[in-house]
């Protein structure tokens, strides 16, 4: 399991496990998107909570990336 911070160009920061890297587009399974709450806390959901239950693996096109990086180890925790 590969952990990772995803910024999208959209100003989502998505965690998710990253299981693949193609040329032009990555996959990743489990994402949830960082969510300001209340008093400086965040909060996580779903990144796309209309998708199918059985959908796994979401590809996502490299052009929409702004970066990918380690996220913070309480994150991964979590």
């Amino acid at each position: 399991m590969t952990v990772k911070l995803i910024r999208m160009w959209s100003g989502e920061d998505v965690i998710a496990d990253l299981s693949e890297e193609k040329s032009d587009s990555i996959v990743i399974t489990n994402p949830i998107v960082a969510i300001p709450a209340q008093q400086g806390q965040i909060g996580f959901a779903p990144w796309s909570p209309l998708i199918s239950e059985k959908v796994k693996d979401l590809e996502v096109i490299k052009k929409y990336v702004v970066y990918i990086s380690d996220p913070q180890e309480d994150i991964v925790d979590q």
